[in-house]
Order: structure tokens, then C-alpha cells, then sequence
């Protein structure tokens, strides 16, 4: 690299840190450390090594950069703007931070071009690669490496690095060998409490080998020609590579250089114009020198050629690769309806008895060749959440060429694969125990904000669950996943709601897709009309009044204790000669969405007693009930059916209960 050009980026990298800290000072909010002590690297990666066409953000082969240290928001928003991503304007970057702006204080997918996945919470930038580099490699596989070979590129912190999800996902990365994968370390040894030295003492390049990945230092991280050395040689890797780059935070103001106080404080007018002064950069705010910026959107042009030519090679794909590609690109999915109806047919004929989790394998297995695009996997739980079939093909180190993940024991990075599998075009599915829910929640947490498609299997769904006791056993975890928002949450009764609920997984394109399944048998509910799909009213009548006699309780069950609501409502009829309905809610915030009409139709608090049944916390079902029968507590060791009986929850108990609250 000649010193000329040496010295063009680095007065393009200036324009990075002033355009940065611009931003942040207006806002008087925001973390002005970062994008100062990046932003050589950051213009060495964007001009030099990274291949994108801001007139093509979605490019199939571009490379990605995920800025996974996401407080640093504002070295991506300036990048993305001086590149030329039209989505991003200099009235967007003045509004910074403020309401309904694209430039949020974290990076949020969908609001702008350019942002390739949502990132705030430490670490899940990159467990969400992993699962996109995961993503490119089966890509690869499909169409041949000449047509997809991009990189990715994930820019840590020391924050990153200390959460528990980037274990996982090194692990994942090193085991599946992928070389599509760098990591960028900011070694700039501050965290808000001060050193990172003070609370970890880990060798992260030690760490990193360990888990078979290649590892390269930049000993000075404005050093502009030993950068481009290293990150010409992590291209070049057969493993996911990290490097690891000795950073200044606040590198431009020498008085906060290395001050954990500039990680999120912004610095004053003043005294960014000192900084702007020492590195003879324009005083006025928001001020791009017009070379400077010609430099920068030249960046964003220069491989436009490679984009055209790309779209040209890919018209000599098979047909099936041309499909593949599509549906990928599309996300769109086969109608399935007649799959749908036949197995719901058969489960009738056959009076379909075992466990929902059951039906769930018997479903994937007619599904899974029907969706080319369709993914799933498992954190370490294959068998016991019967996810995998004849027709799931592993994917390994050797061959990507498949649509079965085996996670391990990493349920928090199996969801940020499923987010970054969903973010490549793919239909994402993982399966775990539902009390392990709470390992991955914060990557569920973004699958929902980012409006990813993803499915979660969740089985063994309460204390049903017997003899592995309290710990395995599922009580508020419900109610914790219908708290949150823009997700489906269905429990299904039976193998033919399991049917319905898997048919709204396939086709809902906005949301995570949450299906709560049983280890205990179901059996089959009274008959239904198999064409049509009950589940997706969120709550229906599966049992009405008796006629001719007086209309006093309303039964509302979900899962398996539909079944034992049916068996109340017998009893209480032929014990008590009292009469009831029985109302399946699989799905609350499906009942939620329908017309106040049809709600009333199925639940009329006016005109019945209305009485909630669940082996789980009562917690959410006051709004539908006036007597809630649920498990408030932690559960115990012992077999299922003892533990029915401690519980109160045999179907006499309940109807005892039932006469004694409603004298």
C-alpha cells in the first residue's frame, strides 16, 4: 500500500470519528469510545476488504458486517452514510437517538439498509453470525462456492466476550469449521466499571485456539498498513478467524483517551472541536469534506460490477438451484393445506392417543421435503423432541449440504443461530424443553423484535413432567412467553391441534412461532371439522352447554388439561347436575386478535362462571377467568400421576374445588 493511500484513509477515517461524535453530541446521548477508537480499522475494512454495493444492499453475495458491540451504533450509522445507502440521509444521522428515527441508539434490523441484524444485548451480534455464517455455507453448498463465497465480518467488545452466549457460539463456530467467519476483537481493555483486567482475566487469543479457530493480532490498531496485512490473511483461512486489534478507546482526544468515562458519555461542543482542531478536520458540525466524502461513496460503488455480473452467473443455475435460490431470496413457502388435512385425517381414523411432542415428529416428518428452505435442530434434545426424521440430513465441518443442526448443549446460541438461519432467508426451527426456555430468551427476545419467522419447540410442558422433579418442571415459564410481545404462543391439546398450530408456524412471516408440546399422551379430542383450523382462533368451543338445561360454567383449559376439563364437565354434570362448557385455548394472543364478537361467543363472563385450567402458573388467566386452577409453586419428584393427585389436579379434585368456590 503506498503512503498515499495510507493517508487518504486516514482522513477518511476521521470523517468517521467526527461524523460519529457530530451525532452523539447533538444527541447529548450516546457512546462516543467506540466509533473514535475504530475508525482506522473500521476504514481499512470498509475501503479495502469489504465487498458490498450500497445500491444493492440485499445482494445475495455481499460480505456482512455486524456491529455486535451495538452501543457503538454510531460508527455504523456514519459508515452506512458515507457510503452511499440511500436510507440513510444526513437529516436521519442529525436525528440520532431521537423519537421515530432510523439512527436508534442500538442498531435495529429493518430500519435501515445496511443493519443486518438487530444488536444491544452483548454477544448477540455474534451468536446471530454464527447462525448467518452457518446460513452462506449451506448457500454455498446448494449453489456452488463460486456463486456464494462472502464473509462475515463481527465487530466485539470486551463485552461481547464476557457474556455467556460467546462461549456457545465460538464453540458452534470452531466445531463447524467456519471459515466464513471473522471475529474483530476492540482490545481496548475498558468496560464502564474501568479495566476489563479488573473483572477477567481470560487469554481470549488462548481462547479462541482452543476452540479451533485461527488467530491474528494487529498490535496497533492505527496502524493503516499492518491492518490491511491482517485482514488480507483472515480472508485467506481455512477457520473462523479472530483477530485481535489493540485499540484506544477515544483515540482522537487525548484528555479521554483511555477513560472508561468516554464508553457512553458524549463528549461537549467544545471539546469535540478541540479534537476536530487537532486533526485539522472542519469545525462545522455534521461538515463531510466533499473529497472525503467522494472518497467514501466510491467505497460504495466499487463493486458494483461484481453485483452485475454476479446476477448474470446465476441465470446458469439448475432449475432447482434457481427454486432454492428463489425461496430463499422470497421466503416463500408451499401451500401445505393438503398435508395438513391428510395427517389430520389420519390422526382421527386412528384416534391419534400419544403425546402432542408425538404428533410433532410424525408432522416434521411429512413437511421437512415439502420446504426446501426449512432448517431445524435441537440442542442436544433430538429424541425426546422428536425433531428429526428420514428426511433431516445432519450438517457437519465436511458438508453443509443439509437441513439439520445438532447444537449441543447451547439452547441460548441454538436461538441466535435461528435468528441469524431466519436473517438468511431460511425457515428456522429448535427444539429444547420448555423449563430450558429461559437459557435462550434474550435471542427469542430479538427473533420477536427483529419479526423473524422463527419456531420454537418447546416439550415436556409441566409438571406432568414427573420423576425429573421441580427443576425440570415448567411453572411460569407460560406466562413468561405470553408477556412477550409479537410472538405466538400455542399449546395445542391434541395431535390434531398440533396439526393446526404447526400449519400457522409455516405460514405466520412476522413472528416467532412458539409451540408448547407434551411429554404425557393426549388423547384425541371430540371430532372436528379436519379442513378447518380452530388453533388459529386462539380459543374455541370443543364441547358446548347441554341443551335444555341452564347455562352456569364455562371451562377453559389449555394442552393436555383439555382433556381433563372434558372429564370435569361430565362429572359435574352427572354428580351435580350442573352444566358447562369446555373451550380449548391453545393460543391467547391468537384468541386476542379475534372480533369482540366471536370472543364473546366463546367466553361471556355476563352470562357464565368461567373457571381456568392449566398445570402451570396462574399468572394471565384472571383476565379470562373468574376461578383460576393452576400450580403456584415449584413442583416435585414423583410420578406423573401422583404428582395429578398432590396437585389437586385429578379431574374429582377439580370438580370439588369448583362446587366449593362457586357456594
Amino acid at each position: 500500500m503506498q503512503q498515499k493511500e495510507v493517508e487518504k484513509l486516514k482522513k477518511m477515517a476521521n470523517a468517521i470519528r467526527f461524523l460519529s461524535l457530530d451525532m452523539i453530541t447533538k444527541a447529548k446521548s450516546g457512546h462516543p469510545g467506540l466509533p473514535m477508537g475504530t475508525a482506522e480499522l473500521s476504514s481499512v475494512l470498509f475501503a479495502k476488504h469489504l465487498r458490498f454495493a450500497a445500491k444493492y444492499p440485499t445482494w445475495e453475495n455481499r460480505d456482512k458486517f455486524i456491529l455486535s458491540a451495538g452501543h457503538g451504533s454510531a460508527l455504523l450509522y456514519s459508515l452506512l452514510h458515507l457510503t452511499g445507502y440511500e436510507s440513510i440521509s444526513l437529516n436521519e444521522i442529525k436525528n440520532f437517538r431521537q423519537l421515530n428515527s432510523k439512527t436508534a441508539g442500538h442498531p435495529e434490523y429493518n430500519l435501515l439498509n445496511g443493519i443486518e441484524t438487530t444488536t444491544g444485548p452483548l454477544g448477540q451480534g455474534l451468536g446471530t453470525a454464527v447462525g448467518i455464517a452457518i446460513s452462506d455455507k449451506i448457500k454455498a453448498s446448494k449453489l456452488s462456492e463460486k456463486i456464494i463465497n462472502n464473509k462475515i465480518y463481527v465487530l466485539t467488545g470486551d463485552g461481547c466476550l464476557m457474556e455467556g452466549i460467546s462461549e456457545e457460539a465460538i464453540s458452534l463456530a470452531g466445531t463447524l469449521g467456519l471459515n466464513n467467519l471473522i471475529v474483530i476483537w476492540d482490545n481496548n481493555n475498558i468496560t464502564i466499571d474501568g479495566t476489563a483486567t479488573m473483572t477477567n482475566s481470560v487469554n481470549m487469543q488462548a481462547r479462541f485456539r482452543a476452540n479451533n479457530w485461527n488467530v491474528l493480532q494487529i498490535k496497533n490498531g492505527y496502524n493503516i498498513k499492518e491492518i490491511d496485512k491482517i485482514l488480507t490473511k483472515a480472508r485467506k483461512s481455512k477457520k473462523p478467524t479472530f483477530i485481535d486489534v489493540k485499540t484506544i478507546i477515544g483515540k482522537g482526544y487525548p484528555e479521554l483517551e483511555n477513560k472508561s468515562s468516554v464508553h457512553g458519555s458524549p463528549l461537549t461542543e467544545e471539546q469535540v472541536k478541540q479534537a476536530k482542531t487537532m486533526a485539522n478536520y472542519p469545525l462545522t458540525p455534521f461538515e463531510i469534506p466533499t473529497q472525503i466524502k467522494n472518497d467514501w461513496e466510491k467505497v460504495g460503488k466499487q463493486y458494483e460490477p461484481q453485483v452485475k455480473d454476479w446476477n448474470k452467473q446465476i441465470t446458469h443455475l439448475t432449475k432447482k438451484q434457481r427454486e432454492f435460490l428463489s425461496t430463499i431470496q422470497t421466503k416463500k413457502i408451499p401451500n401445505l393445506n393438503n398435508i395438513f388435512t391428510k395427517l389430520k385425517t389420519e390422526f382421527q381414523n386412528t384416534n391419534f392417543a400419544k403425546a402432542t411432542r408425538n404428533a410433532n415428529g410424525i408432522i416434521l416428518e411429512q413437511i421437512t421435503p415439502a420446504i426446501n428452505n426449512l432448517i431445524g435442530g435441537s440442542a442436544d434434545l433430538t429424541g425426546p423432541t422428536f425433531t428429526k426424521n428420514k428426511y433431516t440430513k445432519e450438517i457437519n465441518k465436511q458438508n453443509f449440504d443439509g437441513n439439520y443442526i445438532s447444537y449441543g448443549i447451547r439452547e441460548h446460541e441454538m436461538s441466535a443461530c435461528m435468528n441469524g438461519l431466519s436473517l438468511g432467508g431460511f425457515k428456522a426451527y429448535g427444539s429444547t424443553f420448555l423449563t430450558f426456555f429461559d437459557y435462550l430468551k434474550p435471542a427469542l427476545r430479538l427473533s420477536a423484535l427483529m419479526h423473524q419467522d422463527t419456531i420454537y419447540i418447546f416439550t415436556h410442558d409441566s409438571f406432568f413432567v414427573g420423576e425429573d422433579g421441580p427443576t425440570h418442571q415448567p411453572i411460569e415459564h407460560l406466562a413468561s412467553l405470553r408477556a412477550i410481545p409479537n410472538i405466538n404462543v400455542i399449546r395445542p391439546a391434541d395431535a390434531i391441534e398440533t396439526c393446526d398450530a404447526w400449519q400457522i408456524a409455516i405460514q405466520e412471516t412476522t413472528k416467532p412461532t412458539i409451540l408448547i408440546l407434551s411429554r404425557q399422551s393426549t388423547p384425541l379430542l371430540p371430532h372436528r371439522d379436519i379442513k378447518a383450523n380452530y388453533v388459529s382462533k386462539g380459543a374455541y368451543v370443543i364441547s358446548n352447554f347441554e341443551k335444555h338445561k341452564e347455562n352456569l360454567l364455562t371451562l377453559i383449559a389449555s394442552g393436555s388439561e383439555v382433556n381433563i376439563a372434558l372429564q370435569v364437565k361430565n362429572l359435574l354434570l352427572s354428580k351435580h347436575n350442573i352444566n358447562s362448557k369446555v373451550v380449548s385455548m391453545s393460543s391467547m394472543n391468537l384468541f386476542e386478535e379475534q372480533s369482540d364478537k366471536y370472543k364473546k361467543s366463546v367466553i361471556d363472563r355476563d352470562e357464565t362462571i368461567t373457571i381456568s385450567i392449566e398445570a402451570g402458573s396462574t399468572f394471565g388467566w384472571h383476565k379470562y377467568a373468574d376461578i383460576n386452577i393452576g400450580l403456584d409453586r415449584f413442583g416435585k419428584s414423583a410420578p406423573a400421576h401422583n404428582l395429578q393427585t398432590d396437585f389437586g389436579f385429578s379431574p374429582e379434585q377439580i370438580v370439588k374445588r369448583i362446587i366449593k368456590e362457586i357456594k
